[in-house]
């Protein structure tokens, strides 16, 4: 697949104004184009088109634009390029000259591109609006080398989950795989499987648990026995496939685990389409437990720009993700942190302390009046991750599977460093305006003063 040339050209059209001359061109968005460095992005995912072969792909500033734009406004693949054809700004900032009415790029583009760079190139777009950020003095570079260091949940987008919710999922998307392969089953359990599950359902919602219990078990007794006839009837022919495979698998897992996960048990599983998901328990009142991927965020003390978000399958110990999410910042932005500063979580975090300082919070011996402020600066660091999902899309990811997880939360950090970039040019947009009208008042009543009186 090779990549369609761009479309400016040094030719102007006759009957179609260029976007330069309809837009504003002091608009934040059109400054940070300019700032943005666009041929490391052909330099760097060029090499992953290859000419002669499918159809010739978009360009690839379209492509790492609409990521950085879907982002910053917390937008879905379908409303981004819904927005960007009434947007003349998103389309100049896309590095189109003439104004466009018709979509850019099919939605489910934005998938494929995803797939295509994978989680080092979101990296290298984190890396570019770090970049953007010190051209636009959003971020100082000496403040790139103290950090503070957090983790947090990114959930997925999975219901809430119950035992019988899980019998009855499972149950449905072998009956669904199954009607699309062509085998014919005993009996689906459609109709007295729904029923079962409402009951249940209710009965957990009234307090009547062993009625509630009850409608679990005739569930897991509906999924056995449609994975038995599944096997039965697919073990003599090529029906089966690698997907029914996989969900044979998982509807297994489901079918057999116990309610409560013993030592030495597997890991138990959460749910159908997402089998990656984890429960993480917080401890907190309001939401006790909370179900996706642990992600390490890496921010700048003074600016509170995002250096590092590390996806961390597992849900490893926070003490022993620093130094990953260290080498991340270094990787992102170019500079080794040199100071590290974490709360008491990261206790027991064995990173070498000759490259790396880690001060963490509650600390008395050594802690001078400049590290004390720094340790009252590290809780900055939670404001930055409710932006990230407010703001961003951290608080619900879509994307699918463990690499799906990584992606995003590198793209919500690039979302937030835009928006901080887009606050500060706004900011100076302004200023300057204020000043430049202040220039023309006193210019006005200056040359008012010297005006000769009129007689």
């Amino acid at each position: 697949m090779a990549l369609r040339e761009t479309t400016q050209t040094a030719e102007s059209d006759l009957f179609r104004q260029e976007l330069v001359n309809l837009i504003n061109l002091r608009h934040p968005l059109v400054q940070l184009a300019q700032k943005i460095d666009w041929d490391s992005c052909d330099q760097r995912f060029g090499g992953l088109y290859k000419a002669g072969i499918g159809r010739p792909g978009h360009p690839i500033r379209l492509m790492v634009g609409l990521q950085l734009l879907k982002h910053t406004s917390n937008l879905s693949d379908e409303e981004v390029v819904a927005v960007w054809v009434e947007n003349p700004y998103w389309q100049h900032f896309c590095g189109e000259q003439y104004f466009r009415h018709d979509f850019p790029i099919d939605p489910s583009l934005m998938t494929g591109f995803r797939k295509r760079i994978g989680e080092s190139g979101c990296e290298f777009i984190l890396g570019l609006t770090v970049q953007a950020g010190l051209a636009t003095r959003a971020v100082a570079k000496t403040s790139l080398a103290v950090v503070n260091v957090d983790t947090t949940v990114q959930d997925k987008a999975v219901a809430f989950l119950t035992d019988a919710r899980l019998l009855h999922k499972a149950r449905m998307a072998l009956v669904r795989q199954a009607k699309k392969l062509g085998i014919k089953l005993r009996q689906s359990y459609e109709r007295v499987g729904l029923a079962s599950f409402v009951r249940s359902q209710r009965y957990a919602h009234a307090r009547q648990i062993n009625r509630a219990k009850a409608q679990n078990r005739k569930l897991r007794t509906y999924l056995g026995r449609v994975i038995r006839d599944i096997e039965r009837k697919t073990q003599s022919d090529d029906t089966r496939t690698e997907r029914l495979d996989k969900l044979l698998e998982i509807a297994k897992r489901i079918h057999s685990q116990p309610r409560k996960r013993s030592e030495g048990d597997p890991p138990k599983l959460y749910s159908v389409h997402a089998p990656e998901v984890e429960c993480i328990a917080k401890g907190k009142i309001h939401k006790q437990y909370e179900f996706g991927v642990k992600v390490g965020i890496v921010s700048t003390s003074k600016e509170s720009f995002v250096v590092g978000a590390k996806s961390l399958p597992g849900n490893p110990y926070d003490g022993h993700t620093l130094q990953a999410c260290i080498e991340q910042a270094q990787r992102v932005s170019g500079i080794q942190p040199k100071e590290a500063y974490t709360d008491r979580g990261y206790r027991g975090h064995g990173c070498d302390s000759s490259t790396l300082k880690v001060w963490i919070a509650g600390a008395k011996r050594g802690v001078t009046a400049a590290i004390q402020r720094k340790l009252k600066r590290r809780n900055a660091v939670e404001p930055v991750i409710g932006h990230l999902k407010s703001d961003g899309r951290l608080a619900r990811n879509f994307l699918k599977g463990i690499e799906g997880d990584a992606m995003n939360a590198l793209l919500c950090g690039a979302g937030h460093n835009l928006r901080k970039i887009l606050r500060k040019l706004r900011l100076l947009c302004a200023q300057l305006g204020i000043t430049l009208r202040q220039f023309l008042n006193n210019t006005i009543a200056c040359s008012t003063r010297l005006m000769p009186q009129a007689v």
